[in-house]
């Protein structure tokens, strides 16, 4: 029988064994091997980098007012903007471009841009801005993309460890640097910094690969799941109405186990509290395009009471909803 060893130099060896006894009082196995019979050579391969994130700078996910409009700026780093509800426009130098809900718009090192909302519907946009000196990068100069939807995880996964590392104040366009937290998530910069890596290369992919005509795509179950996205879709649909998890099952002809573990496994999320969340999303919405008081926005989403309304309101965002609406006719009247 062959045995690897390491010899008194460190070089891998392989050894004969020509003995095993056993010691019948302790039970013990002492194994004796016979000399080397020959040296292992490995070959390391230096892995080839196609981009490299050399800093953060910021990293906001804003929900804007309807009538959110910014002065424009520009900066020695890059800025990608994605819209995750609705639309904003972006001027990029001299261009007028939007940005429709799931697509993403990335602004080169130095050039002029500025943000606005259309003046009907509030938007939830995640900007970040990095460094990056990779040439690699000329690749996505003056680009706007429609991130496939297996991607976007990648943008909630940064949102998720930046408020494990930085001490973010709540949407704040005004802030220019990102204060640490007295405890930041052990490894957070650094997933921060491979999540954005893997989304880059990952646009890179898509977008090359679209025009080859046998490039096999996932199907969207991979991503979501069947089920889930079902789901999803009866929860989107009655986000103003009293839902519980029976009348999903009733809809959908499952199990209502079934459903639920599938759902949580998809998700992350049991079916109520993504309702609950929906609800606060839909209401945040209310509180930035219409005029309406936290007791009709309470009755029109069907919560039992408007003081139940916002402790389930606070409980999600952090602030009330008097103070949420408040921040935001704040910010645009400036």
């Amino acid at each position: 029988m062959i045995y690897t060893a390491i010899d008194k130099k460190g070089k891998k060896i392989h050894c004969i064994i020509l003995l095993k006894k056993i010691d019948r009082r302790s039970g013990k196995v002492y194994t004796f091997y016979g000399e080397k019979a020959m040296e292992i050579k490995y070959y390391k391969h230096k892995l080839e980098k196609l981009l490299v994130v050399d800093e953060v700078v910021t990293i906001h996910y804003f929900e804007f007012d309807k009538n959110y409009k910014n002065d424009g700026e520009s900066h020695d780093f890059w800025e990608l903007v994605y819209a995750d509800k609705e639309s904003v426009t972006a001027r990029s130098d001299d261009k007028t471009i939007v940005i429709e809900q799931g697509e993403m718009l990335f602004h080169k090192p130095n050039e002029f841009h500025s943000l606005s909302a259309n003046g009907q519907s509030a938007p939830n946009v995640f900007i970040m801005s990095f460094v990056c000196k990779s040439r690699a990068m000329r690749f996505f100069e003056n680009k706007k993309i429609r991130l496939d939807k297996s991607l976007v995880k990648f943008i909630y996964f940064i949102i998720e460890e930046s408020k494990k590392t930085f001490n973010l104040p709540y949407s704040n366009p005004e802030l220019k640097k990102m204060e640490f937290l007295p405890r930041p998530a052990l490894g957070g910069q650094q997933l921060m910094e491979n999540f954005l890596e893997i989304l880059l290369i990952s646009i890179m992919r898509d977008e090359t690969e679209k025009e080859n005509p046998d490039v096999v795509f996932l199907p969207e179950e991979e991503f979501g799941g069947r089920i889930s996205q079902s789901v999803i879709r009866v929860l989107n649909d009655k986000v103003d109405e009293k839902l519980c998890v029976q009348d999903i099952c009733d809809k959908l002809n499952y199990n209502k186990s079934y459903i639920f573990r599938q759902f949580k496994k998809d998700t992350g999320s049991t079916i109520m509290v993504y309702f609950t969340r929906l609800k606060i999303e839909k209401a945040k919405k209310l509180l930035r395009e219409t005029k309406m008081n936290v007791t009709q926005i309470s009755d029109s989403l069907s919560f039992d009471t408007p003081n139940y309304f916002t402790k389930t309101f606070k409980k999600v965002t952090g602030v009330s909803p008097l103070k949420y609406k408040r921040i935001y006719v704040s910010r645009s009247a400036r």
